[in-house]
């Protein structure tokens, strides 16, 4: 009987901790407010085990993990090309998120989940093209809203 009680009661908090799960939509678009190929949005702060939708509104497009950029311990991700993604961040921290095709174009967004403050070792890794500059905006916009 008390073992009954006591998954019932897991099972109703673990229902629960879901429900009070959000999921943030980003869409993946050739052309958005900030320019071409971006996210949007391209920054996001969340909570740990909040769900986070990659919708490709133009084709060519994928999420995927910038390689370096995720907390210690996380194995990173990639989407297939063309494909709605889904994923939940479970572990504090930030998450470097790029397009893999688009990523020399600047196709890039910050994810900053629970708790974190920006590891110095983001700004010293090795990003392409226009990527650059908007990763660093991203990392300044990190910093403001209090790591």
């Amino acid at each position: 009987m008390i073992r009954a009680i006591t998954l019932g009661l897991c099972f109703t908090v673990g229902l629960s901790m879901q429900a009070m799960a959000e999921t943030f939509e980003v869409k993946m678009l050739n052309r958005g407010e900030n320019g071409s190929m971006v996210f949007e949005p391209d920054f996001l702060e969340i909570s740990p085990g909040d769900v986070v939708r990659f919708v490709p509104t133009h084709k060519s497009h994928n999420a995927a993990t910038i390689d370096g950029m995720v907390p210690d311990g996380v194995e990173g991700f990639k989407s297939k090309i063309n494909d709605e993604f889904v994923t939940t961040f479970e572990t504090h921290g930030f998450y470097g998120i790029k397009c893999s095709p688009h990523y020399g174009m600047g196709m890039v967004m910050l994810i900053k989940v629970g708790e974190a403050s920006l590891p110095e070792s983001y700004k010293t890794i090795d990003v392409p093209g226009r990527a650059k500059p908007r990763m660093d905006a991203l990392f300044q916009r990190a910093g403001e809203v209090g790591n």
